[in-house]
């Protein structure tokens, strides 16, 4: 397993930890070992699912657990996983998402399904290059995400989920149509320039959307009635790729960056330069994924390696670092292909 950081340390390598290993035998012939818990390797087995899908289950669970009980084996956790003490957290909605977590992962006693992921396809056209990236989420930790280039918009796709947004979903989506030009860097402090230059340009979005779903109903109708008189198909038209064109126009090398007063950074020391921004959405929700709504945002692209998101309801930033981490065996399919991958990773577990 790859397991990102201790938060929030977005820019540390991500961390290894076995959870099975396998011994080949003589001819045809394997044994399995869980290497969950503390009492030293026990015995496993793996399960063929389908076509890049596999399963574990431990057969001796009760080597899991700890002579201290659930108490012990949660404070374990906590310093592995969050490289921390229950003591050294002392936010208390903080302390009950981390416990949320706890629960949820250790419930499943390292039996698990896993799933390939394939890394998204790449084009010269996108702003960066594609792939995983680890992502600071507040009171969360950090997350995976893996950004991917569709046209004109840009997505974010967690790897990982919590007990708000589970994997799978899209956590960001922008709008390389809709760059942003930042005030100057002294009214950049003020969050309420920010805010209204944003939703000026939400704004702006939905009266395009509005007006191009007119012309498709028109255009609609327009084809419904030269069906019924017979008239022969429209000439000339336009390719969508030829539509589309650049997703943008090219940005200046660097310009000054600030956090506005009042948005909250778990990282103090994130980039204080950026090449360029763009309007956005980010998806949040309650507990159990209740009530989920897209936020305008701010998408802020620092190099090529890092970018940030400030989601504007939240008045929260997150900042992004691409995990460097060579996969092998992950191989890029068709633009087609990974759309129809992206419908279906909800089934990813968190």
């Amino acid at each position: 397993m790859y397991l990102p950081p201790h938060d929030p340390h977005v820019d540390d390598p991500m961390r290894f930890k076995p959870l099975f290993r396998i011994h080949l035998m003589e001819r045809k012939s394997a044994t399995v070992e869980c290497m969950y818990g503390h009492k030293g390797p026990q015995r496993g087995h793996i399960q063929i699912v389908k076509k890049d899908e596999f399963s574990t289950k431990c057969n001796q669970t009760d080597h899991h657990r700890m002579s201290g009980g659930r108490q012990e084996e949660f404070r374990t956790w906590l310093r592995e996983e969050w490289g921390r003490t229950l003591e050294d957290i002392f936010h208390e909605h903080m302390q009950e998402l981390i416990l949320m977590k706890f629960i949820y992962t250790s419930q499943y006693d390292n039996c698990l399904t896993y799933r390939r992921i394939y890394l998204p396809p790449s084009s010269p056209n996108d702003l960066i290059k594609p792939g995983l990236f680890k992502g600071t989420y507040g009171s969360h930790g950090l997350e995976i995400v893996m950004l991917s280039f569709h046209g004109k918009k840009a997505k974010g796709t967690k790897i990982t989920g919590d007990p708000n947004i589970p994997a799978g979903q899209q956590t960001v989506e922008i709008d390389l149509a809709h760059p942003l030009q930042l005030p100057d860097i002294e009214n950049l402090h003020d969050f309420s320039e920010l805010s209204r230059i944003v939703l000026e340009v939400q704004e702006q979005v939905r009266r395009e959307e509005q007006e191009q779903q007119e012309e498709e109903d028109h255009s609609q109708q327009d084809a419904s009635q030269q069906k019924s008189l017979g008239a022969e198909g429209a000439e000339g038209e336009e390719t969508a790729a030829g539509a589309e064109g650049t997703t943008q126009d090219k940005a200046p090398a660097s310009q000054p960056f600030v956090l506005p007063m009042g948005v909250i950074s778990r990282i103090e020391d994130y980039p204080r330069t950026c090449r360029i921004c763009f309007y956005g959405t980010g998806l949040i929700a309650g507990h159990g994924f209740t009530s989920p709504e897209r936020t305008p945002g701010v998408f802020v692209l620092f190099d090529d390696d890092r970018f940030g998101f400030i989601w504007l309801e939240l008045k929260s930033f997150s900042l992004y670092s691409r995990i460097k981490v060579s996969f092998q065996n992950a191989e890029a399919p068709s633009r087609e292909a990974f759309d129809e991958m992206l419908k279906n990773i909800q089934s990813l577990a968190t």
